[in-house]
């Protein structure tokens, strides 16, 4: 959904309604997890997936009729037996769909939504999928503030509550409810989908690399701040639109900012007087990911100089050096993906390995939530030295 919102956001302003399915439910192997989103607009403008290709002839269709309607439908979409090739996932799973019309008239709780991502504050919005409540009806929830209803006061209360709850959390998923709200009644379904502020990716080192980096960061939803000591260097003209770039010392810069457990670090400066100091702040802080650039032998020595500083092993060992995944990456756009690829596979608990050479599921559930896949051939090899 966040991807699309720039789009969403314009037809909305424009006060043109527009049809928006959302995955609420999956089942086994389903291509998109709950909270992935399509929509079809003016002019049968398509933006979005729900299942990276399989049901989006039929998703389509129904965009369409929900807004000429002006009610929303609940359809689950499976495979099928009898014909492969029919409207269904070829992958064996299920998805749950809620396709619902948004019309800036009648739908306050979307404009409050794309405002509040639009902004980076965090938001939850809470819609009716099924019961004795109007299903598509919509609530945004801020920390501060509502836009809004499910259609009673009660159901209205209880789910703020719980929205409020999980914004921490940033958590997805159906509720159940009373139809005023009752907690221990399952009678009216609610989809909570919850936006956090974007992810935080800092680039340290405004090195052609860096550049790269940057721009796939921003393609992976992060918020990029490229940061370097040095102003020649530190030109954000060298840099793509929407990163942020920032002149100072690293290590201080890093002090100064707050991360997070989403939060990742790229360390491209390949400077002693820069790493270093860096390296030491950077290793006690929260953040999912610590890479630095720089050969085996400079590794070496650089654990060497933190060891100096007083870092333990636990600390040192969250360190990725060399950085990246072993593709053979030359170029810095080449380098850039290595980076990814290892980011992505940490976040997702992936093991490098090419699929082929792996059993079980592809779409594997969140580290620690399910059973993952198990490779039939050796990890991926260390990682280049770039």
């Amino acid at each position: 959904m966040r991807e699309i919102l720039p789009v969403l956001g314009r037809w909305y302003a424009e006060g043109r309604p527009f049809g928006l399915a959302t995955v609420v439910a999956v089942s086994r192997s389903a291509p998109r997890g709950p909270g992935a989103a399509m929509a079809v607009g003016p002019d049968d403008e398509v933006v979005g997936s729900v299942s990276g290709g399989c049901v989006e002839g039929a998703v389509f269709e129904l965009a369409k009729e929900v807004v000429e309607t002006g009610r929303a439908r609940l359809e689950t979409f499976g495979y099928s037996d009898e014909d492969a090739f029919a409207v269904g996932l070829t992958c064996g799973g299920e998805i749950t769909l809620l396709v619902r019309p948004v019309t800036a008239a009648d739908d306050p709780a979307f404009g409050e939504a794309a405002a509040a991502v639009a902004g980076h504050s965090p938001v939850v919005v809470a819609t009716v999928t099924d019961g004795p409540a109007p299903r598509g009806a919509a609530l945004a929830v801020r920390p501060d503030r509502v836009a809004g209803s499910l259609g009673a006061s009660g159901l209205d209360a209880a789910v703020t509550a719980d929205a409020r709850g999980g914004l921490a959390q940033g958590a997805t998923g159906l509720r159940h409810y009373g139809p005023s709200g009752e907690r221990r009644e399952d009678d009216v379904a609610v989809f909570l989908q919850s936006f956090a502020p974007p992810p935080r990716m800092l680039v340290f080192g405004a090195i052609d690399f860096a550049a790269a980096v940057a721009r796939i960061g921003a393609f992976l939803g992060y918020r990029v701040t490229v940061c370097d000591a040095r102003p020649a260097f530190a030109d954000p003209r060298r840099f793509p639109d929407g990163a942020e770039v920032v002149v100072d010392w690293p290590h201080r810069y890093l002090r100064g900012t707050q991360t997070d457990g989403r939060t990742v670090l790229c360390v491209l400066t390949h400077d002693p007087k820069f790493d270093v100091p860096l390296l030491e702040v950077a290793l006690r802080t929260p953040a999912a990911y610590i890479g630095v650039m720089g050969s085996r032998r400079t590794h070496q020595e650089r654990m060497e100089r933190l060891r100096g500083t007083g870092l333990g092993e636990a600390e040192l060992a969250r360190l990725r050096s060399p950085i990246g995944l072993d593709l053979g990456a030359r170029t810095p756009e080449e380098v850039a993906v290595s980076i990814a690829a290892e980011i992505v596979a940490l976040r997702w608990g992936g093991t490098g390995s090419p699929l082929t050479d792996t059993a079980g599921a592809i779409h594997r559930a969140r580290p620690g939530s399910g059973r993952p896949r198990v490779p039939r051939a050796p990890d991926v090899r260390d990682s280049p030295e770039v």
